[in-house]
C-alpha cells in the first residue's frame, strides 16, 4: 500500500525537481521568469488604468456642450484618499447644510447629486459641466458602482450662475451670485472664479455674506492663467477679500499648481491636480485641475464642520479649518477629520506643529496591487532558479541526490 507523502516531502518536491533539471534547461527557466516579471510590472497597471476625459473650465463660442463621459473611475482618487474622508464620515456626512455653488450651473440630475440640488434661474443648465464637477467634489453621494464620493455626501447644493453660458465669469455676475446664494439660505458659498479685477464689488459681496454668517470659499488663483511679464505677486478676488477663505490647489506631492505659481499666500491648500469628479450629463467621470477644485474640497469640509458644530459662526468654521490644517509649504494642508474632531482650545497647539513638505502616497488599486504581488512571486522564482543554477552542479559533484 502506497504511503501518502509527508508535508516535508511536499514542500521539498519542487526544489528536488529543480535540482534535477538539466543545466541547459536552467537558463530558459530564468529567462521565462524575468520576462514574466517585466510583463507584469510593465503592462498590467497600464491596462488597469482608466483614461478620463478632461473637464473644461470654459467653452468657446462655437464649442458644443461638454459631452457625457463614457468612462468610470471605480477606485478612489488620490485626492479623496489624501483627505481621510472615511474618518470624518464616522462623525458627520454634512446632512442639514446647504452649499451654494457659484459657477457655470449644476445639472439637477447630475450623477450622485439627484434629489439634493436646488437651482436659481438659469443655473439648472450647465453646458460647460464645471459647476456640476465642483458640486460633485462638495456633495456627490455613493452610487454603488464607484468609490467616488464628495466630501460632504449628504449636504445639499444650491446652484447659482456666476458665469455666462460658456463659462466666462465677471465680477458683477460673481458678486450677484454670492448675494443670491446667501439670500436663498446657503451656509457655505463656493465661488469657482478667481478674478484679477472687481475688488470693490467682490469685497462688498463677501462682506454681505459675512454679515449673514455665511462662509465664502474661493480659489487663490484661477484654474487657467496667461501670465504677463510682471513680477508682482498676483491677488485674485473674491479670495483676497476680508472674510473669504482662500484655497490653493496642490499636486499629490504638495507642489502648488503651475497656475498658482505667483500666489504668495493662501489660507489653505487642498488637492487640485488630477482630480476626479462627475459631470452634468451621464454617469461617467472626468479629470480636472485647478485651485477651484481645491476650494470645492474645502467647501465640503466646511459643510462637515457646520453640520457637526451648528453653533459655530462662519468665522469660527474658517478658523477651525485653518487651525487644524497641517503646516506644509506655502499654505497649511486641509484636514477635514481634524477640523471636525478638533477639541476646543487646541488651535494654538495645531499652529505650532513643525512645518515641512507634505508627501501623499498615491492610492493603490486592486489590479495594480495584484500585479505587484504576481511580480514579486516571479522575482522569487528568479532567485530560486538562479540559486539552483549555482547549487545544482556542486551538489552533483559531491554526489547529492534529490
Amino acid at each position: 500500500m502506497r504511503r501518502a507523502p509527508s508535508p516535508a516531502a511536499l514542500f521539498t518536491a519542487p526544489f528536488n525537481a529543480l535540482f534535477t533539471l538539466p543545466s541547459a534547461a536552467v537558463f530558459p527557466a530564468v529567462l521565462l521568469a524575468v520576462l514574466l516579471t517585466v510583463s507584469l510590472l510593465g503592462t498590467t497597471p497600464a491596462a488597469a488604468s482608466v483614461s478620463l476625459p478632461a473637464m473644461p473650465v470654459r467653452l468657446g463660442d462655437k464649442d458644443p456642450c461638454t459631452a457625457a463621459s463614457t468612462q468610470t473611475a471605480t477606485a478612489a482618487s488620490w485626492a479623496q484618499q489624501s483627505l481621510g474622508l472615511p474618518r470624518a464620515w464616522q462623525l458627520t456626512r454634512g446632512a442639514g447644510v446647504t452649499v451654494g455653488v457659484v459657477d457655470t450651473g449644476v445639472a439637477p440630475g447630475a450623477a450622485a447629486l439627484s434629489g439634493r440640488v436646488t437651482t436659481v434661474g438659469a443655473a439648472s443648465e450647465d453646458c460647460v459641466g464645471h459647476g456640476s464637477f465642483v458640486a460633485g467634489l462638495v456633495a456627490a453621494g455613493p452610487t454603488g458602482s464607484t468609490a467616488f464620493e464628495g466630501v460632504a455626501p449628504q449636504a445639499r447644493v444650491l446652484a447659482v450662475r456666476g458665469t455666462n453660458a460658456r463659462g466666462t465669469a465677471t465680477a458683477g455676475r460673481v458678486a450677484d451670485g454670492i448675494r443670491t446664494a446667501v439670500d436663498h439660505g446657503a451656509q457655505v458659498v463656493l465661488v469657482a472664479a478667481a478674478l484679477a479685477d472687481g475688488e470693490d464689488e467682490l469685497t462688498a459681496a463677501v462682506g454681505y455674506a459675512t454679515r449673514h454668517d455665511v462662509l465664502v470659499v474661493a480659489p487663490a488663483a484661477p484654474d487657467v492663467t496667461n501670465w504677463s511679464d510682471s513680477t508682482e505677486p498676483a491677488r485674485y478676488w473674491p479670495a483676497a477679500a476680508p472674510g473669504a477663505l482662500s484655497v490653493l490647489g496642490v499636486t499629490a506631492d504638495g507642489t502648488p499648481l503651475d497656475s498658482a505659481r505667483k500666489v504668495t499666500r493662501a489660507a489653505l491648500a487642498a488637492p487640485g491636480g488630477g482630480v476626479v469628479s462627475i459631470g452634468a450629463r451621464g454617469t461617467g467621470h472626468y479629470l480636472g485641475a485647478g485651485s477651484s477644485l481645491a476650494a470645492a474640497f474645502t467647501a465640503g469640509a466646511a459643510a462637515l464642520v457646520r453640520a457637526y458644530h451648528p453653533d459655530l459662526t462662519a468665522a469660527q468654521v474658517a478658523g477651525r479649518l485653518t487651525a487644524s490644517a497641517a503646516p506644509a509649504g506655502l499654505a497649511p494642508r486641509l484636514d477635514p477629520y481634524a477640523a471636525v474632531s478638533m477639541v476646543p482650545g487646541s488651535q494654538a497647539a495645531a499652529r505650532v506643529r513643525p512645518a515641512g513638505a507634505v508627501h501623499i502616497a498615491l492610492p493603490s488599486d486592486g489590479p495594480r496591487q495584484r500585479a505587484l504581488w504576481a511580480a514579486g512571486g516571479a522575482l522569487l522564482l528568479v532567485v530560486v532558479v538562479a540559486a539552483a543554477l549555482v547549487v545544482t552542479p556542486k551538489g552533483r559533484a559531491r554526489g547529492w541526490r534529490p
